[in-house]
């Protein structure tokens, strides 16, 4: 039995990325309703936003979910209290120390995984209890470590050391993706940028055009030297951060005006190195069943390929 599955109670074991203002109940909702496992985020810091998105999924699936929590961000214990009175059964945590609510997520029997950029990350969320793993290569989009360590790579190191399930996160739009990311240890994905792209998306279509337009060299990874360190779109902007080599977190200020006006040089668009690998918007559906049936295919493929001992 797939442990991912066990764990996230879906058909298929395909996660949509915690996106901050994107991952919410109408995004989440098509993921889940199409077999996939939908997440509603509170990175963005709107609380009371993100509590009616949560509550809004009962109303527009009856499959399962989970929420997201960027521990460093939240100020107080208000949205953990939350999800443990309204009955969410699986978390994400990412963005601090996985210690700090596991002993309060676990009493109220949720599952709790943790997302992770390293191997030392990966240890010290094991150590703390945590039931599994979300491992985040250099590829994918958004906030990175700027030790810049591909997804294979740190998959297999994990799971030389660790036995947790592994949910492969960074660089994914597809079932070759995911047939590569189950070789090297994992046992589910995450994809975010597919997502965005896809036609349930709240985005504006400028940024969902701009990912499919893109190239395999389409995103700059920003801001090494200091925090955040992010992957985004090659824009005007954020080439400029590129020159300069420093980024001030004010420049993420106008993150809203591109997501939903369209300004696609209002902040830098977050985004994973799969955009050179979408050339399409389509529906949340069409995306997770096309994974699925590629996937299939590659790995019986792959069976056809044996070697001789």
């Amino acid at each position: 039995m797939n442990k991912v599955i066990e764990h996230l109670g879906s058909k298929y074991p395909i996660i949509q990325a915690p996106m901050g203002w994107i991952a919410r109940s109408k995004l989440a909702s098509a993921v889940s309703n199409a077999g996939g496992f939908g997440i509603i985020e509170t990175s963005s810091g709107e609380v009371d936003a993100c509590k009616e998105e949560i509550k809004k999924m009962a109303e527009l699936t009856d499959k399962p979910f989970g929420v997201n929590l960027p521990l460093l961000f939240l100020s107080d214990s208000t949205m953990v209290d939350f999800i443990v009175e309204h009955g969410v059964n699986f978390v994400t945590t990412s963005a601090g120390d996985p210690g700090k609510y596991i002993d309060v997520l676990k009493s109220a029997d949720i599952t709790v995984y943790h997302a992770v950029p390293s191997l030392a990350g990966a240890k010290k969320a094991f150590e703390a209890g945590v039931d599994g793993l979300v491992v985040e290569g250099t590829e994918g989009g958004g906030f990175k470590s700027p030790e810049e360590v591909g997804l294979f790579v740190l998959i297999q190191a994990i799971k030389n050391e660790i036995d947790l399930p592994i949910v492969a996160a960074g660089g994914i739009v597809d079932g070759v993706g995911m047939a590569a990311a189950f070789a090297a240890g994992a046992e589910g994905i995450q994809m975010g940028t597919r997502f965005v792209s896809s036609k349930e998306s709240p985005v504006h279509d400028n940024f969902k055009n701009t990912i499919v337009g893109s190239e395999t060299n389409g995103t700059l990874i920003l801001n090494k030297k200091s925090k955040p360190c992010i992957r985004a779109l090659k824009t005007n902007l954020t080439n400029a951060i590129y020159e300069k080599g420093v980024m001030e977190m004010s420049e993420m200020m106008g993150i809203k005006n591109l997501y939903f006006d369209g300004d696609m040089e209002a902040a830098p668009a977050l985004a994973g190195q799969s955009v050179g690998l979408i050339d399409k918007v389509k529906s949340v559906e069409e995306i997770i069943n096309e994974t699925v049936v590629e996937f299939n295919q590659t790995v019986s493929r792959l069976n056809e390929s044996k070697f001789n001992e």
